[in-house]
């Protein structure tokens, strides 16, 4: 009787921490996809600018509202040379946040590119949104 009785406690803990888990692995459920355009250089805030200025070297993410929108921006630290794009797969907006799907590609093995370093980076400007951001794939921004 007793070892019935722990084998069913037992059963119950199992089942409650199994549903646990799969709740938390749930990908956050999409509200609406964003509008955006992608930013030169030249026309981002002064602020914006000195910001990834300060960042370039190293992989970096960036969200910064300012007049209205806000502009997200990630960067993929010095590259070897220079023929590197990002491709925006997605923005959207979450539940809890803004996910942004990019996707870096490299240069093409036919491509004559730059022998100097370079800093790809890309920004992403939307209608301002709250900042909570997610990366790509829902997984959280640090």
């Amino acid at each position: 009787m007793m070892k019935q009785k722990c084998l069913w406690i037992l059963t119950i803990f199992l089942a409650a921490f199994l549903a646990g888990c799969a709740s938390g692995s749930k990908e956050p459920e999409k509200i609406r996809d964003l509008e955006f355009t992608v930013v030169c250089e030249d026309k981002l805030p002064k602020e914006l600018l000195q910001m990834i200025n300060e960042r370039k070297s190293e992989r970096f993410e960036i969200a910064f509202s300012d007049a209205g929108y806000t502009y997200f921006c990630r960067g993929f630290g010095m590259q070897q040379t220079g023929g590197y794009s990002i491709k925006v797969n997605a923005v959207y907006q979450t539940d809890g946040g803004v996910v942004l799907d990019t996707e870096f590609i490299g240069p093409d093995k036919s491509e004559n590119v730059p022998q100097s370093p370079s800093y790809p980076y890309i920004v992403i400007k939307t209608e301002e949104v709250e900042l909570k951001k997610r990366a790509e794939k829902g997984a959280p921004v640090k």
